[in-house]
C-alpha cells in the first residue's frame, strides 16, 4: 500500500531533522581534525631532537638496555589497540579492531600468551563482548588525546615490560593504531612498540612511529656520557617510548576525525538525495489527491445535473 501524503511529509521532515545534525557533525569533525593535525605537527621537532638523543646514546654508549635488548623466544606479548570512543565514524573502528583481532588469533597460534590493553571505548566493547579479560584500558579521550595520557598508558606498558614473565610481565609490546594519511585516506598498522630496534638505517622519525634507532658503523666519536651511559639510557628511553605513543593516540585521533567527516558527509548527501525522492513521493501524492478531488467533483456535478434533467 502506497504511503499517504501525510505519512510522506513526516518521513521528509524526519530526515530533513536528521541531516541538520549529520552536517553539523561533519563541520565539527572537520574543524576538529585540523587542530588534530596541527597538534601533531607540532612536536614533530621535539621528537627528531629526542630520536638524536637517544639514538646517539644507544648506538655510541655499547651498553646493554632492557628496552633494546631484543628476545629471541617471547613467550608472552602486550597489545595495545588504539580505537575510537564513539561511532559513527564509517569503518575506522571495525578497521582496528579487524587487525587487532587478526594479530592477537596470529600471536595465539604462534603458542604466545596475550596482555590486551585498549584505548577508547569501542576496543573495550569489542573485547568485553567476546568475554576477553582487559588487562588495561583507557577511555574519554580518543579525540583529544594529551601528553598526560601518553604518559600514563606509556608508564604502564614499560613497567610490564620490565617485569617479569613469570610475574606478570611482557617479552614485547605490539601497538594497532590508524595513521593519517589524508582527509580520505587513514590505514591501520601494526608495530612493534618494544624492543626498541637497533639497525643501521633509520627513517623519518615524523613519518614513522616504529623508526629503528640508528647504530653507524666504523668510527664511532668519543662520546662522554654524564653519570654514565645506563643512566641516560634510563632517562632517555622511556621519554621515547611515551613520545612514540603520544604520536600514534594522536594520529589515531586524526584518522578517527577524518573518518567521522567523511561518514557525516556521505550521510548528508544520501539524507539530501532520500529528502529529494521523498519530496517527488509527496508531490506525485498530492498531484493525485487532487486528480481524485477534481474526478469526485466533477462526477458529483454530473450526478447532480442528471437529477436536476429528471425533475
Amino acid at each position: 500500500m502506497p504511503a499517504s501524503l501525510r505519512e510522506l511529509r513526516q518521513r521528509k521532515n524526519s530526515v530533513a531533522t536528521t541531516m541538520k545534525i549529520t552536517k553539523a557533525m561533519e563541520l565539527i569533525a572537520a574543524s576538529r581534525v585540523t587542530r588534530a593535525r596541527r597538534k601533531a605537527r607540532n612536536s614533530d621537532e621535539y621528537t627528531r631532537e629526542l630520536v638524536r638523543a637517544v639514538s646517539s646514546a644507544a648506538a655510541y654508549s655499547r651498553v646493554s638496555h632492557p628496552l633494546t635488548n631484543d628476545i629471541t623466544t617471547a613467550t608472552r606479548v602486550a597489545v595495545l589497540v588504539v580505537n575510537s570512543d564513539r561511532g559513527l565514524a564509517g569503518g575506522y573502528p571495525a578497521n582496528v579492531m579487524r587487525a587487532a583481532g587478526g594479530l592477537v588469533d596470529r600471536l595465539h597460534e604462534l603458542g604466545r600468551e596475550v596482555d590486551i590493553y585498549t584505548v577508547g571505548r569501542k576496543a573495550q566493547e569489542y573485547f568485553a563482548y567476546r568475554s576477553v579479560e582487559l588487562t588495561g584500558s583507557w577511555t574519554g579521550f580518543s579525540e583529544e588525546p594529551h601528553y598526560e595520557h601518553a604518559f600514563e598508558i606509556g608508564s604502564t606498558l614499560i613497567d610490564a615490560f620490565l617485569r617479569p614473565t613469570d610475574e606478570g610481565g611482557v617479552d614485547s609490546i605490539h601497538v594497532v593504531f590508524t595513521r593519517f594519511r589524508s582527509l580520505v585516506t587513514q590505514e591501520t598498522e601494526i608495530i612493534r612498540l618494544l624492543p626498541l630496534k637497533i639497525v643501521r638505517d633509520s627513517g623519518d622519525v615524523a613519518e614513522s612511529p616504529d623508526v629503528a634507532l640508528e647504530r653507524p658503523e666504523g668510527f664511532v666519536p668519543p662520546y662522554l656520557f654524564e653519570p654514565d651511559p645506563e643512566t641516560v639510557l634510563d632517562a632517555l628511553l622511556p621519554l621515547y617510548v611515551i613520545d612514540r605513543i603520544k604520536y600514534m593516540l594522536r594520529e589515531s585521533a586524526a584518522s578517527e576525525l577524518a573518518a567521522r567527516q567523511q561518514a557525516m558527509h556521505s550521510a548528508t548527501d544520501n539524507a539530501r538525495t532520500l529528502i529529494d525522492t521523498l519530496t517527488r513521493q509527496a508531490n506525485q501524492a498530492r498531484q493525485g489527491e487532487i486528480t481524485q478531488e477534481i474526478n469526485e467533483i466533477v462526477g458529483g456535478a454530473g450526478a447532480l445535473s442528471e437529477s436536476t434533467q429528471e425533475i
